[in-house]
């Protein structure tokens, strides 16, 4: 056969068969030697058949069948070269043995990486991913480890639909490589997974996937390793679709990589949201106020139990009797519910926002900020930290940016107060690099952690307070925090995950650095805000992951493009990301470059999905929301859905379909202008 160009090359998400002259036979070279490139990542018996396949930019890819028990036959096309680089290769595969086999499909390249590499699996890995210090475990990349019941080794294999886009890229010496490809294949769903070994970095797609050296499900106890297995009867040929492209050395490289991508992709994900963006906010404020808010005595309780009959006490031995400041709960999402029961006319919502505000700034800790989080039993206490008497910076800023927010619609001089003292006390604890620490001592102030980047929302905070000191404070932090946005790891804002890299940090720093742009108009913190944003939008999910159809995502058709991954430590998807759906915006205008609003409103489409309009829809309540929806096999089963509503969940959605619906009058009322 003769090699030739594909007239519309094969891509993820656009799998079509490629003419049959595009294909180029293979020979099936010796077993490797201990020095040859790309060596197996299963450590597995070998021979394996393998061919090498030279790319027509450069470098090579190797393609191995693991456990083949017969023998195979493997030709290849390429595709044309796209603007980014990456280039389609499809492979067409033949069983010839006599009798059935498993086998897997191993397509892989490599980098030289005598230092350490840098990995990327957009919303999985990053980098090392667990950072040696941080408590929650989690899968870690150390270089010539083999901990497996720590987590910890030199090579991971995962699941795909564990990746907000099925796609894994390296980092060497002198640049990178990336390999492209979709959720699932001819022969079941795909693996994504990386190795290092001798100074060699080594990126593998599986087909179908094996997950090593053990599987995670979300805890710190690791799970034996998880693996598809498909059975190749003789004469079977399957096509395997596949993109790669070669990376320059700069690790933000990732960005127009993953945005062509999500463009190739989004013709084959559609999104149907269940509700307007008005009936959404309607809805998500009911549930707010119905299920969450209590007047006694004056919180939003952050979890709520879809079944109220599950204990035979109406539920509330379910209900989690608690409340933090900001975050989970608190300031943020009740200044949503003010925001919309003044639009709204609705004075019961306004009358419950104010007495949950109130409350909280009736109650600062002695160290002069707000608590971390009251609960009925006991009051007021610290965050969730292993750290007694701690106070998490993240959770405080959050609360106290929002309640400047609150503020401009209604002012309040209890809410002044509790801002100034807040905004007061940590920027004199501000460090002279500009670091504003990431654990404070309730009573003494005293900064008992400054690791992480959790002080990011602080920066929001000060540089939206109005006062030029705070402004300069904000900026010397926003200079200490760019470092985690250039390094392409930011971690340490959720208090549940210690110092894992999270999508949250990434709507932090989107948010910080759009505050500072703002006051200032300085193009060095629009850089900034635009990189934090590609870097969060490597957590977004650009297509549809395939469910069950008897599991409750699959018969309810649940769209998953536009929800986030909540972190490598937390892999679920959660609607969080909605908390910077004005800053995207924001961005998009000031760049001229629609990109970022796009991403922000696809967002909002996905979470007007599963919203229970009526009482009884999806086992719930009206405006019952949950954070967590199962899109792989990790805390419960896929395609399941965490049956607890959230006051975050209700409130991020009334948060941003206020911000949409405020922007829209803007724009209304200025054409009539």
């Amino acid at each position: 056969m003769t090699a030739g160009p594909l007239a519309d090359p094969p891509r993820p998400g656009d799998l079509a068969d490629p003419p049959q002259d595009a294909f180029r036979p293979g020979e099936l070279a010796d077993p490797p030697h201990a020095d040859a490139v790309g060596g197996p990542l299963a450590r597995l018996p070998e021979p394996a058949p393998r061919v090498v396949v030279a790319d027509p930019d450069g470098g090579e890819v190797l393609v191995e069948l693991l456990d083949a028990a017969g023998p195979f036959s493997v030709e290849w096309a390429w595709g044309e070269r796209r603007p980014t680089g990456r280039r389609g290769l499809s492979l067409r595969i033949r069983y010839e043995g006599a009798e059935p086999s498993a086998a897997t499909v191993r397509v892989s390249r490599s980098v030289t990486a005598v230092g350490d590499p840098w990995w990327l699996i957009p919303g999985l890995f990053y980098g090392e991913n667990r950072p040696a210090a941080c408590q929650r475990v989690f899968p870690r990349f150390e270089p010539g480890a083999d901990r497996p019941e720590e987590m910890v080794s030199a090579r991971w294999g995962f699941r795909a639909d564990r990746a907000a886009t099925p796609a894994v890229l390296v980092w060497g010496d002198t640049g990178g490589t990336a390999l492209i490809a979709d959720e699932h294949s001819p022969v079941g769903p795909t693996g994504l997974a990386i190795e290092h070994e001798d100074g060699r970095a080594t990126i593998a797609l599986l087909f179908p996937y094996r997950e090593f050296p053990v599987t995670y499900y979300g805890s710190a106890l690791a799970v034996p390793a998880h693996a598809a297995t498909h059975v190749w009867e003789p004469g079977q040929e399957h096509v395997l679709t596949l993109a790669t492209s070669a990376l320059p050395a700069d690790r933000h490289a990732y960005a127009p990589l993953l945005r062509e991508d999500r463009d190739l992709r989004l013709p084959g994900a559609p999104v149907e949201p269940w509700e307007d963006v008005a009936q959404a906010a309607d809805i998500a404020a009911e549930g707010l106020y119905r299920w969450h808010y209590d007047p006694d005595p004056g919180v939003l309780l952050e979890t709520v139990g879809f079944d109220r009959e599950v204990s035979g006490t109406n539920g509330e031995r379910v209900d989690r009797q608690a409340m933090h400041v900001g975050w989970v709960s608190g300031i943020p999402w009740a200044a949503a519910l003010l925001e919309h029961g003044l639009r709204r006319g609705r004075p019961e919502h306004v009358a419950a926002a104010e007495r949950v505000i109130d409350f909280i700034c009736a109650n600062l800790s002695p160290s002069g900020t707000f608590w971390g989080t009251w609960y009925r039993q006991s009051g007021w206490s610290q965050s969730w930290s292993h750290v007694k008497d701690a106070l998490h910076a993240r959770t405080l800023g959050e609360a106290t940016l929002f309640l400047l927010r609150a503020l401009r619609h209604r002012p309040h001089p209890a809410w002044e107060a509790a801002a100034r003292s807040n905004l007061r006390v940590m920027a004199a604890r501000q460090r002279a690099d500009g670091n504003l620490g990431t654990l404070h001592h309730a009573a003494t102030g005293e900064v008992l952690s400054w690791s992480g980047a959790s002080g990011l929302t602080w920066v929001a905070a000060l540089a939206e307070s109005g006062d030029p000191d705070h402004l300069r404070a904000a900026e010397r932090a926003g200079e200490y925090y760019a470092s985690f946005v250039h390094d392409e790891f930011v971690y340490g804002a959720p208090e549940d995950v210690d110092l894992a890299p999270t999508s949250e940090d990434g709507y932090a720093a989107v948010m910080a650095y759009m505050a500072l742009h703002r006051r200032t108009g300085a193009a060095r913190w629009l850089g900034l805000a635009r990189r934090a944003a590609d870097w969060t939008l490597t957590f977004r999910y650009t297509y549809n992951v395939r469910f069950g159809p008897r599991t409750p995502l699959g018969r309810y058709g649940f769209a998953t493009r536009g929800a986030d991954q909540a972190s490598p430590s937390n892999q679920h998807l959660h609607a969080y990301g909605l908390v910077c759906t004005a800053e995207l915006v924001e961005l998009s205008q000031a760049l001229g470059d629609p990109y970022y609003a796009e991403r922000a409103h696809e967002t909002l489409e996905c979470f007007r999905q599963l919203l229970p309009a009526a009482d009884g829809d999806l086992n719930a309540y009206r405006g019952m929301i949950t954070e967590r929806y199962y899109q792989t096999d990790c805390f419960q089963p896929k395609g399941m859905y965490l049956t607890l509503s959230h006051a975050w969940s209700a409130g991020v959605l009334l948060l941003a379909c206020e911000q949409v619906l405020a922007a829209t009058d803007g724009r209304r009322a200025a054409a009539r202008a």
